[in-house]
C-alpha cells in the first residue's frame, strides 16, 4: 500500500503539486527548502507554523479509517505513506512507514535535541518560530525539505515490502516525486500486481490491472465492507 496526498485532502488538507495546491502559491524552494531553512528559518516557519496547526486540528477520513480496518483483517501489510500528517496512525494503522518524515518530532539543528509536536505546538504559541529550550536554535520539523536526503531506514523498507507484495496498491498519489515513485517498478518486477485509486492520471495508469478514477475516502470503505 502506497499513499500519497489525495488520501489526506478528504481531511481537509490541500495537497502541494496541483494547481490550486501549496505550491501553486508559494515557491517551494523559498519555504520548503533545507537551504532556505537554514538561511531564514523564521521564514519558513511563517509558512509552516499555520499548517501545522492544520495538521494537528484535522481527523482522519474514511479512506484512513478503511486502511486500518484492511491490516486488522490482514489484507494490507503495511502502508507506505508520502505523507507527514500522523493521519494513518491515528486512525489505527500499525505498521506505517513514514518514506518523507512526519510532524511528530522537530528537532534543533544546533543542539540535536528533539522534541515531541506536543511540545513543538506549546513553543509556538508565544512564537512565530519554535525556539530550542536548550540552546536557543530554531527547531526544524522533521520532515523532508527540498534538497534533503529520505530517511534511509524508511525508503529500505519501503522498497523491500514493494518488491515482496502481491499487490501494490496505490492510493492517491500521481507517481511523480521519486524514489518513490518507482515503487510499483519493485512489485512488477518481482511478479506482483499493480493497482491505482487517484483522481487524475498517474504515470504507472497503462501498468495497472485495476485503475479507479475516484475519490479514496469513497473507493476504500466500498473495498472494506466487500471484504468483510
Amino acid at each position: 500500500m502506497l499513499t500519497g496526498a489525495g488520501v489526506s485532502t478528504e481531511s481537509g488538507i490541500p495537497d502541494f503539486r496541483s494547481p490550486t495546491g501549496l505550491w501553486a502559491q508559494v515557491d517551494p524552494m523559498e519555504y520548503g527548502s533545507i537551504d532556505a531553512f537554514r538561511r531564514d528559518p523564521v521564514k519558513v516557519w511563517s509558512f509552516y507554523k499555520p499548517r501545522v496547526a492544520m495538521l494537528t486540528e484535522a481527523e482522519p477520513n474514511p479512506a484512513h479509517v478503511a486502511l486500518a480496518e484492511l491490516e486488522r483483517a490482514g489484507f494490507v501489510q503495511a502502508v507506505v505513506t508520502q505523507n507527514i500528517d500522523l493521519l494513518h496512525e491515528r486512525a489505527g494503522s500499525r505498521e506505517v512507514v513514514e518514506v518523507h518524515g512526519s510532524i511528530r518530532t522537530a528537532t534543533c539543528p544546533a543542539c540535536g535535541e528533539r522534541y515531541p509536536l506536543e511540545r513543538v505546538l506549546e513553543l509556538l504559541a508565544d512564537a512565530d518560530a519554535p525556539a530550542c529550550p536548550a540552546c536557543g536554535g530554531i527547531l526544524k520539523p522533521d520532515v523532508v525539505f527540498f534538497g534533503e536526503l529520505l530517511p534511509p531506514a524508511a525508503i529500505d523498507r519501503a522498497f523491500e515490502l514493494a518488491r515482496g507484495a502481491q499487490l501494490l496498491l496505490v492510493v492517491g498519489s500521481a507517481l511523480e516525486v521519486y524514489p518513490i515513485a518507482g515503487l510499483p517498478l519493485e512489485t512488477t518486477g518481482a511478479g506482483g500486481e499493480l493497482a491505482i485509486v487517484n483522481r487524475g492520471p498517474t504515470a504507472f495508469d497503462d501498468q495497472a490491472s485495476l485503475r479507479i478514477d475516484g475519490s479514496a475516502g469513497e473507493v476504500l470503505p466500498a473495498v472494506a465492507e466487500a471484504l468483510r
